[in-house]
């Protein structure tokens, strides 16, 4: 059997500032393809280029990206404004009823960063528009005029759960992880189990309880040295086994069918 495909969430970009364009870190695809060991598809995040429906039948898995737009506030119920940053309404368009269909079916699905925090509003939680401006929080957006190394660099301790799914994943209870957002959980959706905070209580790693299928969402950057570091692949080899999973009984469906 082929490679399982993974559908990797891209984000808009002007190149050149001028002309439009669909972009995916070339670590994402990276990390799917060399840790999960699955195929690496990039889907263009715009309702009217693909549907939710065409997207879970061709993919077995989905890694929702980071990226540099927001979550629009309305999609949690609040009021746009300068403090919550750039946004992609198309990607909200297609991210957020595909984490819910995802969810409802078992299907799975990675999130990281901007897919943290999309798990948790389709979910109906909301968010902080700058995680740096509450009292008693540290600035976690990365570091400006830096290398890529530096804006990568493992920054701060993540405070796991104990005997939960993250702590048994990883074998541990404290991690350290990369820093590279500017908004953060406010309130947790519905189903939204949080495992793991960051020392000053921004949540840093969440699943849904009760879902089938692999939910398992991080507010870091795990696919930065994926295949070095020991909190990232693990995470994605655990991911990987979910997608295998669902792509042999997907498989074992069409036989079925086939008669």
């Amino acid at each position: 059997m082929a490679r399982p495909i993974v559908g990797i969430i891209a984000n808009k970009y002007l190149i050149d500032d001028q002309y439009p364009a669909h972009t995916g870190g070339v670590m994402n695809s990276d990390a799917i393809s060399n840790v999960a060991n699955c195929f690496p598809l990039l889907i263009p995040s715009d309702p009217h280029c693909v549907s939710v429906k065409e997207l879970m039948e061709i993919c077995d898995g989905f890694l929702l990206t980071g990226g540099r737009p927001n979550v629009h506030p309305e999609e949690y119920g609040e009021t746009e404004t300068p403090a919550y940053g750039a946004f992609d309404r198309a990607r909200d368009a297609i991210v957020l009823p595909l984490i819910r269909a995802c969810v409802e079916i078992g299907q799975p699905f990675l999130g990281v960063c901007r897919g943290f925090q999309e798990v948790n509003v389709a979910m109906g939680g909301t968010l902080f528009p700058e995680i740096r401006d509450l009292p008693g929080r540290m600035n976690h957006r990365m570091p400006v005029d830096s290398t890529l190394e530096e804006k990568f660099a493992l920054r701060h301790k993540v405070v796991l759960k104990e005997n939960g799914i993250f702590h048994r994943l990883f074998g541990q209870r404290e991690v350290m992880t990369n820093s590279l957002h500017g908004q953060g959980i406010k309130s947790p959706g519905q189903r939204i189990v949080v495992e793991g905070c960051a020392l000053d209580g921004t949540e840093e790693a969440l699943f849904i309880k009760d879902a089938p299928g692999f939910t398992l969402s991080v507010q870091w950057h795990p696919e930065w040295n994926a295949i070095n570091d020991p909190v990232s692949r693990p995470l994605f080899e655990a991911f990987s086994d979910a997608v295998y999973r669902w792509a042999e009984s997907k498989h074992l469906h069409h036989l079925k069918a086939a008669g």
